[in-house]
């Protein structure tokens, strides 16, 4: 067995997708996650655990849509993300442009939830759930009825008043480690999810699936970091480049701040050195600014 993914627990974004796309399972989640009742769900596999050249990474999502044909797109969340709430907006846009693409008119658009699954609190209020829709600051009665929700759960809440006991035993075993994952949580539900847990963890087929998972971050990640160190290096010679024009031309004074603006909003390196060419030849500040010009 794999040493990582024996480790693995349900928040691991891998683990996550893999057990949500059993729809019994995912049914249980949306039910918890959403205090509702929900028939049956049934989940895009093929949109669960992939590669998306499109999106530039591997997205660990699950897409589910239910009897009633509102679509669910839910993500594991461990490290705190910047803008997740325009990521939401994104994944919500996402979804609509699939179904419009698809012929279906606006009117007839779904319902659509959003749902990060998040082990730390992303708003800093100690709630275990957090829930928007649409709301006009106007009127208060006053409905846009677009049919978006977007929900944010927290295994660090701290108002266990104030949700269903079902969904706090769910968001503990989600933030428990390894070994305390394992125990008894007294829930039917997380027993449930438990099972196939250890499941994938001896399955061959998902020990292949997820070294090939590991495999693309890796490419991923060292792309990044080629990519970071070649945007590092042009813009180290595009700040030198700007310092060198401004080393020709302080022989004729103090330079305008309208030039200097204009110098540090041009980003490009080869129209810079151009112009420390044209330095090099003027015979004064006003003669140069001409030329440029």
């Amino acid at each position: 067995m794999n040493t990582l993914l024996k480790n693995l627990t349900i928040k691991n974004n891998f683990m996550f997708a893999a057990v949500m796309s059993d729809e019994e399972n995912c049914k249980g989640f949306l039910e918890r996650a959403l205090s509702i009742k929900v028939e049956h769900v049934e989940i895009s596999t093929e949109k669960n655990i992939v590669y998306h050249p499109e999106y530039k990474g591997v997205r660990l999502d699950v897409y589910a849509k239910d009897e009633n044909n509102t679509r669910y797109n839910i993500e594991m969340q461990v490290l705190k993300q910047p803008a997740l709430g325009r990521r939401s907006r994104y994944y919500q846009s996402q979804m609509d442009m699939e179904l419009l693409a698809k012929g279906c008119e606006y009117a007839e658009l779904p319902d659509s939830y959003v749902i990060f699954l998040c082990d730390f609190d992303p708003f800093g209020e100690g709630k275990y759930r957090y829930t928007f829709r649409t709301i006009c600051e106007e009127a208060e009665k006053a409905s846009l009825k677009d049919g978006r929700c977007i929900v944010f759960l927290n295994t660090c809440g701290r108002n266990e008043e104030n949700i269903p006991q079902e969904l706090l035993s769910f968001l503990k075993f989600v933030h428990a480690d390894l070994k305390e994952s394992q125990k008894d949580f007294q829930d039917d539900y997380v027993r449930q999810v438990q099972k196939p847990v250890t499941d994938i963890k001896a399955s061959r087929e998902m020990e292949e699936r997820f070294m090939l998972l590991e495999e693309l971050l890796k490419d991923e990640h060292r792309q990044g970091v080629q990519e970071g160190i070649q945007k590092g290096i042009q813009k180290g010679e595009l700040k030198a480049t700007r310092e060198i024009l401004e080393m020709t031309l302080v022989k004729f004074g103090q330079l305008p701040d309208d030039f200097l603006k204009t110098l540090h909003e041009q980003q490009d390196t080869g129209i810079i050195k151009s112009w420390i060419q044209t330095a090099l030849t003027v015979q004064s500040l006003d003669e140069f600014i001409s030329k440029i010009c």
